[in-house]
Protein backbone atom coordinates (compact mmCIF):
# COMPACT_ATOMS: atom_id res chain seq x y z
CA UNK A 1 0.00 0.00 0.00
CA UNK A 2 1.38 3.37 -1.05
CA UNK A 3 1.92 5.79 1.80
CA UNK A 4 2.56 9.48 1.73
CA UNK A 5 3.64 10.90 5.08
CA UNK A 6 3.44 14.66 5.57
CA UNK A 7 5.15 16.73 8.22
CA UNK A 8 6.00 20.34 8.96
CA UNK A 9 2.70 22.07 9.57
CA UNK A 10 2.08 24.42 12.46
CA UNK A 11 1.18 27.90 13.60
CA UNK A 12 2.99 30.92 12.19
CA UNK A 13 2.43 34.66 12.10
CA UNK A 14 1.58 36.42 8.88
CA UNK A 15 4.72 37.09 6.88
CA UNK A 16 6.44 34.05 8.30
CA UNK A 17 7.62 30.84 6.66
CA UNK A 18 7.03 27.12 6.97
CA UNK A 19 8.35 24.11 5.08
CA UNK A 20 6.21 21.06 4.55
CA UNK A 21 7.68 17.66 3.71
CA UNK A 22 6.11 14.58 2.14
CA UNK A 23 7.97 11.29 2.29
CA UNK A 24 7.24 8.47 -0.15
CA UNK A 25 8.89 5.25 -1.20
CA UNK A 26 11.60 5.51 -3.81
CA UNK A 27 9.56 3.65 -6.44
CA UNK A 28 6.56 5.94 -5.95
CA UNK A 29 8.65 9.05 -5.94
CA UNK A 30 10.59 8.39 -9.13
CA UNK A 31 7.70 7.86 -11.54
CA UNK A 32 4.86 10.03 -10.22
CA UNK A 33 3.79 13.63 -10.34
CA UNK A 34 3.81 14.81 -6.73
CA UNK A 35 1.60 17.61 -5.53
CA UNK A 36 0.44 19.70 -2.63
CA UNK A 37 -3.22 20.58 -2.19
CA UNK A 38 -5.02 22.46 0.54
CA UNK A 39 -8.50 22.65 1.99
CA UNK A 40 -9.73 25.49 4.15
CA UNK A 41 -12.82 25.08 6.36
CA UNK A 42 -15.99 25.13 4.29
CA UNK A 43 -14.09 25.20 1.00
CA UNK A 44 -13.16 22.63 -1.59
CA UNK A 45 -9.69 21.16 -1.85
CA UNK A 46 -7.51 23.11 -4.30
CA UNK A 47 -4.21 22.47 -5.99
CA UNK A 48 -1.30 24.45 -4.56
CA UNK A 49 1.69 23.10 -6.49
CA UNK A 50 2.74 20.10 -8.56
CA UNK A 51 6.16 18.80 -9.56
CA UNK A 52 6.76 16.20 -12.28
CA UNK A 53 9.41 13.45 -12.22
CA UNK A 54 11.47 15.66 -14.51
CA UNK A 55 11.22 18.63 -12.18
CA UNK A 56 8.67 20.76 -14.04
CA UNK A 57 6.58 22.77 -11.61
CA UNK A 58 3.09 24.23 -11.60
CA UNK A 59 1.60 26.64 -9.08
CA UNK A 60 -1.75 28.09 -8.19
CA UNK A 61 -1.85 31.80 -8.99
CA UNK A 62 -2.46 32.61 -5.33
CA UNK A 63 0.92 31.19 -4.25
CA UNK A 64 3.18 32.07 -7.19
CA UNK A 65 6.27 33.89 -6.02
CA UNK A 66 5.72 32.85 -2.40
CA UNK A 67 5.72 29.04 -2.42
CA UNK A 68 8.29 26.69 -3.92
CA UNK A 69 7.84 22.98 -4.52
CA UNK A 70 10.93 20.80 -4.82
CA UNK A 71 11.90 17.15 -4.71
CA UNK A 72 14.90 15.37 -3.22
CA UNK A 73 15.58 12.07 -4.96
CA UNK A 74 18.02 10.92 -2.30
CA UNK A 75 15.39 10.91 0.43
CA UNK A 76 12.31 10.46 -1.82
CA UNK A 77 10.81 13.57 -0.28
CA UNK A 78 8.81 16.43 -1.75
CA UNK A 79 8.98 19.80 -0.06
CA UNK A 80 6.76 22.86 -0.08
CA UNK A 81 8.60 25.96 1.07
CA UNK A 82 6.04 28.58 2.02
CA UNK A 83 7.20 32.17 2.49
CA UNK A 84 5.33 35.42 3.10
CA UNK A 85 2.44 33.47 4.54
CA UNK A 86 -0.96 35.11 4.75
CA UNK A 87 -3.97 34.30 6.94
CA UNK A 88 -5.77 33.08 3.82
CA UNK A 89 -3.14 30.35 3.48
CA UNK A 90 -4.62 28.72 6.57
CA UNK A 91 -5.77 25.22 5.62
CA UNK A 92 -5.07 21.53 5.89
CA UNK A 93 -2.34 20.75 3.39
CA UNK A 94 -2.28 17.36 1.67
CA UNK A 95 0.42 15.62 -0.28
CA UNK A 96 -0.72 13.57 -3.27
CA UNK A 97 0.60 11.66 -6.23
CA UNK A 98 -0.48 10.47 -9.68
CA UNK A 99 1.05 8.90 -12.75
CA UNK A 100 1.98 11.63 -15.24
CA UNK A 101 -0.67 10.63 -17.77
CA UNK A 102 -3.49 10.56 -15.22
CA UNK A 103 -5.81 13.53 -14.77
CA UNK A 104 -6.46 13.11 -11.07
CA UNK A 105 -4.37 12.38 -8.00
CA UNK A 106 -4.88 8.80 -6.85
CA UNK A 107 -3.24 8.68 -3.44
CA UNK A 108 -3.37 11.20 -0.61
CA UNK A 109 -1.53 11.76 2.63
CA UNK A 110 -3.25 12.31 5.95
CA UNK A 111 -2.90 16.08 5.84
CA UNK A 112 -1.08 18.59 8.01
CA UNK A 113 -2.59 21.75 9.48
CA UNK A 114 -1.11 25.14 8.62
CA UNK A 115 -2.46 28.11 10.56
CA UNK A 116 -1.37 31.67 9.81
CA UNK A 117 -2.31 34.26 12.39
CA UNK A 118 -2.79 37.92 11.53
Amino acid sequence: QVQLVESGGGLVQAGGSLRLACAASATVFSVNDMGWYRQAPGKKRDMVAIITPGGRTYYADSVKGRFTISRDSGSSTVYLQMNSLKPEDTAVYYCAKKRPWEAEMDTWGQGTQVTVSS
